[in-house]
């Protein structure tokens, strides 16, 4: 028993003194030979600004609706994924005047309606809102709404 921390000791120091034997060598700098090639790294791509990590997720939102049963132009068109405002419904009525034959309200589950993302101003958005019942003071869009990034500089919002 006595024997065995001796030889574990001897072992140690014998494992040490052959480590601290080896020398490596230095070697000295190699030069590139004639058929390598250098690679020089790109530099990297600056971070995308808010205006433009704004206009790829505007650019996403869907550009279409399927009525489901019990829905109204006003709640299709405060869905946070299509104008996130309910004022702005008549957007769609516009934009969908051949599919809604005789009333805003008359829609069918079903039907199929674009959501215009372009194609229209901060006028137009204005209009549309008092139409739809928003007083003419509180004519502007909430900065909640899915606006285009034009509007949106328009109205002094930020991103």
């Amino acid at each position: 028993m006595k024997r065995l921390p001796v030889i574990i000791l001897t072992l140690a120091l014998l494992g040490a003194a052959g480590c601290a034997a080896k020398q490596q060598k230095a070697e000295a700098p190699k030069e590139p030979a004639a058929e390598e090639t250098v690679v020089i790294a790109k530099p990297a791509k600056p971070a995308p600004t808010p205006l433009e990590i704004y206009e790829m997720n505007y650019r996403q939102l869907p550009t279409s609706h399927t009525v489901v049963k019990g829905e109204c132009l006003w709640r299709i068109s405060e869905q946070a994924q299509i104008y996130n405002d309910p004022f702005m419904w008549p957007l769609i009525y516009k934009a969908n005047r051949d599919k809604i034959t005789k009333s805003p309200d008359l829609i069918y589950p079903g039907q199929v309606f674009s959501i215009p993302r372009s194609g229209f101003t901060l006028a137009d958005i204005k209009e549309a809102r008092v139409k739809a019942g928003s007083s003419k003071k509180k004519s502007d869009p909430a900065p909640t709404s899915n606006l285009p990034a034009a509007i949106r500089q328009e109205l002094g919002y930020g991103f």
